[in-house]
């Protein structure tokens, strides 16, 4: 690392007044809560996306009191698309505690805010950094990416020793507190300043190197190998799990969806019922909904990949008519209109892709 940490910070702050963004919704009216909830919502999501998800957010839940007193299944509808669900699932967690324990105001210490459910070091970093103006550290995936090649760190950045390695130049590199001779800097501007050099000019693919205000000291630039870092994670070959989606629709144009158990994928969401591959769709509609459907129809398969596995998932659209809404159970089953329907529902990716289809609107 370089001895003088003012060598790497003071060109990114330069940079940064220079080049930087501010235009993002969440740079505007910063407060505790709308860094949180951006930070949470950046998590494995690009900008672009997260941007009309975070205005559809604040526009429902404005403070973080209505965060807590909002339902999981209104909170998860408004996060459906972005996945990773269990994000949005600790953020009313979090929310709710924060107002039993915290007054409803998100806590300035480090050690409490890491407490709260869905909150880790980096997360906690950005907001007393960009929002309370302490000197805290992140280490997001753009701040590794520029970190991993300034220094060109071998080895996957996730976990173990690589992880440790720039943890360490991170707190090395963020600027003193109080900043030095009175200059402008706080760490909450050298946090934003990291995030956008990694999303502007350092970015995983076609990174601008001839721009990047650190390239004079960026080790993989030097060696030509710019793009093999950060290192990738050593791939292995993920198993395949097969279901069948059943679209049970009725001669209202509902579709019946279940609510998933609150363990395993998508826990508390709403999703199309599952049946084995080899099950018959016709004895399931005649245990579940004591009748035959009217026509089966199998649709074309289509794969989502989670993390540890590959799920093939085989769609059966069922025409079974009249509604049967006299047996469902509100809290665990209900005839979904997915044109107008008043219920929330927050949907998994591909029901909301299935949806879309054979409904044309959700």
């Amino acid at each position: 690392m370089l001895d003088n940490a003012k060598l790497f910070y003071q060109p990114v702050l330069d940079w940064h007044r220079k080049h930087g963004r501010s235009g993002l919704p969440w740079q505007q009216e910063i407060s505790p809560y709308r860094v949180w909830v951006s930070e949470i919502m950046l998590q494995q999501t690009r900008v672009d996306t997260a941007i009309p998800y975070f205005l559809n957010f604040l526009q429902h839940f404005p403070t973080l009191a209505t965060l807590a007193a909002a339902t999981e299944d209104q909170v998860l509808h408004h996060w459906t698309g972005l996945g990773y669900y269990n994000r949005a699932r600790n953020m009313r967690r979090a929310a709710q505690q924060v107002v039993e324990q915290h007054g409803g105001e998100l806590p300035e210490s480090f050690d409490d805010l890491i407490e709260l459910p869905g909150i880790g070091r980096s997360t906690a970093g950005a907001i007393l950094s960009i929002s309370m103006a302490q000197r805290a550290v992140i280490l997001d995936g753009n701040v590794k990416r520029v970190l991993a090649r300034v220094h060109r760190l071998a080895g996957w950045p996730g976990s173990g020793e690589p992880l440790k390695q720039l943890w360490k130049l991170a707190e090395h590199y963020t600027p003193p507190d109080p900043p030095e001779h009175g200059a402008l800097q706080t760490a909450g501007e050298y946090s934003q300043a990291m995030m956008d050099l990694g999303a502007t000019l350092c970015t995983r693919h076609n990174p601008q190197c001839q721009l990047c205000p650190v390239s004079d000291n960026c080790q993989a630039l030097q060696m030509n190998e710019v793009t093999l870092y950060p290192q990738p994670k050593p791939r292995k070959v993920l198993p395949v799990k097969e279901i069948q989606f059943l679209l049970l629709s009725n001669s209202d144009d509902e579709v019946l969806l279940d609510k998933r158990p609150p363990v395993g994928i998508w826990p508390g969401l709403w999703s199309l019922p599952e049946l084995p591959l080899n099950n018959s769709v016709e004895d399931y509609c005649l245990e579940r909904l004591g009748k035959s459907p009217l026509t089966v129809k199998a649709e074309k398969p289509f794969s989502h990949t989670f993390s540890h596995f590959k799920l093939m998932i085989h769609p059966v659209w069922v025409d079974v008519a009249e509604s049967t809404k006299d047996i469902m159970e509100p809290n665990r089953s209900f005839w979904y209109n997915p044109t107008h329907s008043e219920k929330p529902a927050g949907l998994p990716a591909p029901v909301k892709k299935l949806l879309q289809k054979n409904f044309g609107k959700e």
